[in-house]
């Protein structure tokens, strides 16, 4: 008997260690394609050094190139690149700390173990397939955030090109090296948005892995759960959403200091005395902070939803516990006199109205306006409910950054904050007081 026990734990650790390695045939194949193409590949040390040199030309090589050698200080005012600087400076510095995050994450953890893939062995068949499901979507998602950027920044250097505006034949002619200059630094701006928003997009990836794990994990009071089993699910989603703030919280931090400080000073130098402000000069600083405030809004809504769905929790185990000491008061006093064990109250909501009437696209398993079924408490005790309860207010779980949540107050503090920064430096430069 013993020797079979060994046999099949053996087994079972055989088969958490195949799934979590990497091989040609996993789900992350047409992903790991893509990162290659997309030259962030760093699974093997040719890729790694493909990877770095290429982040070092388009990050940093060409945007230097383009602003001093392509300064045009003579040309008139539509071709003239006032704001050149907080442009490349505001791009390569969030790019470059996306790629260093992006590098110590796949380096450090494996591709396969950064997105989780290896504990989706124990995950029900409807988070596995939802997960799956989300990654090919984030792809798409990618390319969303990042074509319209690129297309508008095509638009604004082909037109900068074409029109003459760069007279430095350092190929011998003047529209070849024209030609290669564009080419660069649209390549530039491609590479560095590509980077910036695949770390937003995986992070939204890793926390939707989360969001399906909570939405599974609220079924367990639906039905006649023991307590043990409730907390130790707990347990594990908690330790995994500490496990996303440890990672993410420098590269969170960063971005907002970073991505905050570039709109001040676009804010700043579009507002300083005899400043001019027309689609031809301020047009790419007005594109470049629509990207970096895209992929920081990406962040913060994706931490906050997370973090109000894990908290959520908290209000549904209020209410399973509710429902089940009204239930027990009924039976006893003989008030609502129970057929079977499989009485369910009427589902209404706090207007009286039917649970068919259309709430809105906000409830979910989490967050709904249902009671629970008496079945699902049946055999659980009073002292068991409250204590669970208990647990669940006094451990709220959620997307922190170095002990700060993530929430919707959260972000209300930082509004305030930026807004009140605003409205100071406006009235330094324009005198708004």
């Amino acid at each position: 008997m013993e020797e079979n026990n060994n046999r099949e734990s053996l087994i079972n650790r055989n088969n958490k260690l195949s799934r979590s390695q990497s091989h040609a045939y996993d789900e992350l194949k047409s992903f790991r394609s893509y990162l290659r193409w997309m030259c962030v590949d760093q699974s093997s040390m040719a890729t790694a050094c493909l990877s770095w040199a290429m982040f070092v030309l388009f990050g940093l090589v060409v945007p230097a190139t383009s602003h001093f050698m392509l300064a045009c200080s003579s040309c008139d005012s539509r071709h003239g690149r006032p704001y050149d600087s907080v442009v490349q400076l505001s791009l390569s510095s969030v790019a470059t700390l996306s790629f260093v995050c992006l590098s110590r994450f796949v380096r450090k953890y494996g591709l396969r173990r950064f997105l989780f893939f290896d504990k989706l062995w124990d995950e029900s068949e409807t988070v596995r397939r939802g997960y799956t499901n989300q990654l090919n979507r984030s792809l798409k998602l990618l390319l969303i955030f990042v074509i319209p950027c690129f297309v508008a920044e095509c638009a604004y250097k082909i037109w900068w090109y074409a029109s003459g505006a760069s007279q430095i034949p350092f190929l011998g002619n003047v529209v070849l090296s024209d030609t290669v200059a564009c080419v660069m630094e649209l390549c530039s701006w491609l590479y560095r948005t590509l980077v910036i928003f695949l770390v937003c997009v995986l992070f939204h990836l890793i926390c939707h892995l989360q969001i399906l794990r909570l939405q599974d994990f609220a079924r367990v009071f639906q039905v006649d759960s023991d307590v043990g089993s409730v907390l130790s699910e707990h347990f594990r989603i908690r330790r995994h959403l500490r496990i996303i703030s440890h990672r993410y919280r420098r590269f969170v931090l960063c971005s907002l200091i970073l991505i905050t400080g570039s709109q001040f000073a676009s804010l700043l130098i579009t507002t300083k005395a005899h400043a001019v402000v027309d689609i031809y000069r301020a047009g790419e600083l007005a594109l470049c902070s629509i990207t970096l405030v895209t992929g920081l809004l990406i962040i913060l809504r994706t931490a906050t939803k997370i973090t109000h769905k894990a908290q959520a929790v908290t209000s549904l185990a209020a209410k399973w516990h509710i429902c089940a000491t009204l239930d027990t008061f009924d039976s006893t006093e003989g008030e609502t006199p129970r057929h079977d064990s499989g009485q369910v109250f009427p589902v209404v909501g706090t207007d009286g109205e039917s649970d068919r009437d259309d709430a809105g696209d906000e409830e979910d398993e989490l967050d709904n306006s249902k009671l629970i079924p008496a079945y699902a408490y049946s055999t659980i005790s009073f002292q068991k409910r409250q204590a669970l309860v208990t647990y669940f207010e006094n451990n709220r779980a959620g997307i922190t950054v170095y002990g700060f949540t993530l929430d919707r107050s959260t972000l209300h503090s930082i509004f305030g904050f930026e807004l009140a920064l605003v409205l100071w430096l406006l009235g330094k430069t324009i005198g708004i007081s």
